[in-house]
């Protein structure tokens, strides 16, 4: 991934800067990335300790539960791509718990929704990224519960400094903390106020949580030993105090007060699993996403899309419109057909004969309207929100009908949206955490977990965390692909990649962001893959990304035309795509995009790391 140029025919990209911001990291042992540098370090640790990658990205992403509470949580959802040294085929972790029994679209309905709400415990899934680490340390790990918990025990008892935006974040809901969420006001505006930036934080309460699970490790292997802690878990202290927890009414982002519908048999009834992952081609490699019941394939359709054309690089006017085009009609695709029931198949999806009439749909012109394909012949449906993009009848209010916060030095920001609150054109809308690590054996894991942020819904007090609001990703429309179904998975937007050559994987990558998560990958692999740039070069490139398509979180809305930017892109590309009707927003120099990746290069027989230096938090560890 370091020659340049590396494709025959394509127009040359724009040459890769002589300096980055950091260095792509490399060496033998190991390497881990990830978003908040005490999770990589973290990793690393294990790794020095004889733990492999996926013991390792297990006590890390126990860490990101603790120090990026405001991203994720124990009561959130994962997914992960990964492939181990005995088996190079890449498989996908399920971690994204489906809709509870009771959770239908029509029970949504008659409580005078019509939308699923971005707060509250009536957008909770199953909480399905605890017991989907746990699968993973099972299954491909080495070390006990007790010793990958550690860590985590550890920040969540004694505390961490919070970092800058733990503190806005808690500041933008402080109110709804104070006037509706005592238990959450309890836990995080101790003193009465938003914690100061390296302020230390503690979460008592989740610390003696995580040390009764790790007691019930009970067993004859050490597989029993973490399967008794999954069903602790599922169906013993935890599941009991989130369902009572439920039972209370509770203010939600619709601005109405509800109840939850989570009960025991619902966590009782469900378990992470593994499955194939979705495998497309692009550039001389393979690329490896969820399926459909996340947004992955999308991707690959993008780089379909893309492939056979010779102007690609995003750091120039035309690239970027083109780029930009693409990925309004892969996403077109995406909110009329992925879902948990998706009608379609992948071949459907990337057949050449279809995606040469959905290429020539790109012209020179920006187009604003959102158009999916006839895949397989079907005729595409969408939710009719979806369409009209309209934004909820509270209208200028949060998400929980409370005035609406602006963040300084953030466009747009907003209350507790079920998502950070920022908006789309901001720093970190759709955020979340992610961690990718590779052992000198050869396993390599990319895993994004999100969702049951300090913001979803009110803290269950014994437990210390919130329930997820990945429901908010489901429509009350009845008929469709994401329409909210009991035993449903909503199409969740975490995606990570995994890239592999005829040898077996080269890169682990991924990012936050919510709907960006795949834009800004595929800027990082048109920018390795095809320009032939470095890892940390490609994630220190300025960024772009589109805001046509339907959102997937609430309220659902978009704009039609937009396109927000990275200064850094210069005025020249920017007015390009400005005169191609592109309705552009400026987000700033260093504003979009926390990718990170890990990969392998065995020409040499060495590892390497890269990180997203934007908001000096991430960071990749490694020898």
């Amino acid at each position: 991934m370091s020659s340049w140029p590396t494709i025959a025919g394509v127009t040359p990209f724009t040459r890769p800067p002589a300096f980055t911001t950091r260095p792509t990291l490399e060496g033998t042992v190991g390497m881990a990335a990830s978003t908040h540098w005490a999770a990589s370090a973290v990793a690393m640790g294990v790794l020095e300790r004889g733990g492999n990658a996926f013991d390792a990205a297990v006590a890390a992403g126990f860490v990101l539960q603790v120090v990026e509470p405001h991203l994720n949580g124990p009561g959130g959802d994962l997914t992960a791509v990964f492939a181990t040294a005995d088996d190079p085929t890449p498989r996908v972790l399920d971690g994204q718990g489906p809709a509870p029994a009771a959770a239908s679209a029509a029970r949504y309905r008659d409580e005078g929704l019509d939308r699923v709400p971005g707060a509250g415990a009536l957008a909770a899934a199953i909480p399905g990224a605890t017991d989907a680490w746990l699968l993973l340390l099972r299954d491909h790990g080495t070390w006990e519960v007790g010793d990958v918990v550690s860590p985590a025990i550890g920040y969540a008892r004694d505390g961490f400094p919070a970092v800058p935006r733990v503190g806005s974040t808690i500041a933008a809901v402080a109110d709804l903390f104070t006037g509706h969420w005592p238990t959450s006001a309890a836990l995080w505006l101790p003193s009465g106020r938003p914690p100061a930036p390296g302020e230390v934080l503690r979460n008592p309460a989740w610390a003696a949580t995580l040390e009764r699970l790790a007691g019930a490790a009970q067993g004859p292997t050490r597989e029993d030993r973490v399967d008794a802690v999954r069903t602790q878990w599922a169906e013993g202290f935890v599941a009991e105090a989130v369902e009572a927890f439920c039972a209370t009414p509770h203010r939600h982002s619709s601005g109405t007060d509800h109840a939850g519908v989570l009960t025991v048999a619902d966590s009782a009834g469900w378990r992470a699993s593994v499955t194939d992952a979705f495998v497309g081609t692009f550039a001389g490699h393979r690329v490896a996403k969820t399926p459909a019941w996340g947004q992955g394939p999308a991707l690959l359709q993008m780089l379909a899309l893309l492939e056979p054309l010779d102007t690609v690089d995003p750091s120039t006017a035309e690239g970027a419109h083109v780029v930009l085009e693409a990925i309004k009609l892969a996403q077109a695709d995406r909110e009329a057909w992925f879902g948990d029931d998706c009608p379609v198949t992948l071949d459907e999806l990337l057949d050449p004969a279809y995606l040469d009439g959905r290429r020539s749909l790109i012209t020179d012109g920006a187009s604003s309207e959102v158009r999916p394909g006839r895949v397989g012949g079907r005729e595409p449906r969408m939710a009719e929100l979806a369409l009209a993009g309209a934004a909820p009848a509270v209208g200028g209010s949060s998400a929980v009908g409370e005035p609406t916060v602006e963040l300084a030095g953030e466009p747009g920001a907003s209350g507790a949206t079920g998502e950070p609150p920022t908006s789309s054109h901001g720093e970190m809308r759709g955020d979340t955490c992610h961690v990718d690590v590779v052992d000198r054996l050869g396993n390599i894991v990319s895993v994004t977990p999100s969702g049951g942020w300090l913001q979803s819904s009110p803290t269950i007090p014994e437990l210390g965390f919130a329930l997820g609001t990945r429901l908010q990703m489901t429509w009350l429309e009845e008929g469709l692909p994401s329409t909210l179904t009991p035993g449903r998975r909503p199409r969740t937007t975490l995606t990570p990649t995994l890239v592999l050559d005829d040898r077996g994987p080269v890169a682990a990558l991924g990012s936050p962001g919510g709907d960006q998560q795949d834009q800004w990958q595929l800027l990082y692999l048109l920018r390795t893959l095809v320009g032939g740039w470095g890892p940390q070069a490609a994630i220190d490139a300025p960024a772009l990304h589109t805001t046509s398509s339907p959102g997937s979180f609430w309220p659902r809305d978009r704009e039609p035309g937009g396109a927000t930017v990275e200064d850094r892109l210069g005025a020249a590309v920017i007015g390009g795509l400005e005169r191609r009707g592109h309705r552009v927003t400026r987000a700033g120099d260093w504003s979009l995009g926390r990718l990170s990746a890990v990969g392998i290069d065995r020409d040499r027989g060495v590892l390497w790391g890269a990180a997203n230096p934007r908001g000096m938090q991430g960071y990749a560890v490694g020898r």
